[in-house]
């Protein structure tokens, strides 16, 4: 699975203004809503999914990651949206540190197969320091999108 195939080119966010964890989840759901991925109405319920979804645990991984992620029946296909925080903010990480990498993933209710390979598909690329040191380097969206599909390229 490619991470491009679901990442959205136009919700990528290159500096999170939010500093808290939930404003974090909204400012991404709404670089969606602006690349036209999902529906404006559906914002809160999304937005409401994503918050239960931290209270059952932390989706911030640790390294500075986080992958908030849901399941919802207002997407037809997998979509994401990537953002980079430069200062890092608190998302509860398991080891306790700031996150600056942000994937966040919205899957159709019925998708579990694609849901978890696209889940496994980013943890496993973000375990790599390079990958991340590369992404936090990225001045511009059109870097993003380069070094994620130089990745997408190599053999899984």
């Amino acid at each position: 699975m490619k991470i491009m195939e679901f990442l959205s080119s136009k919700a990528i966010i290159m500096d999170i203004k939010s500093s808290k964890k939930e404003d974090v989840m909204r400012e991404l759901v709404d670089a969606l809503i602006n690349s036209s991925d999902i529906d404006k109405r559906s914002r809160n319920k999304i937005v409401d999914s994503l918050i239960a979804r931290e209270s059952l645990g932390s989706t911030a991984i640790g390294q500075g990651v986080a992958i908030p992620h849901t399941k919802c029946d207002c997407v037809q296909n997998l979509v994401a949206a990537f953002g980079l925080s430069k200062k890092g903010i608190d998302f509860d990480s398991l080891d306790g540190e700031p996150v600056n990498i942000f994937f966040l993933l919205i899957a159709p209710q019925d998708s579990a197969g694609p849901h978890l390979k696209a889940l496994a598909r980013i943890s496993r690329l973000l375990k790599d320091k390079y990958f991340r040191d590369g992404l936090q380097e990225c001045e511009n969206e059109d870097a993003v999108i380069r070094i994620i599909s130089q990745e997408d390229d190599k053999k899984i």
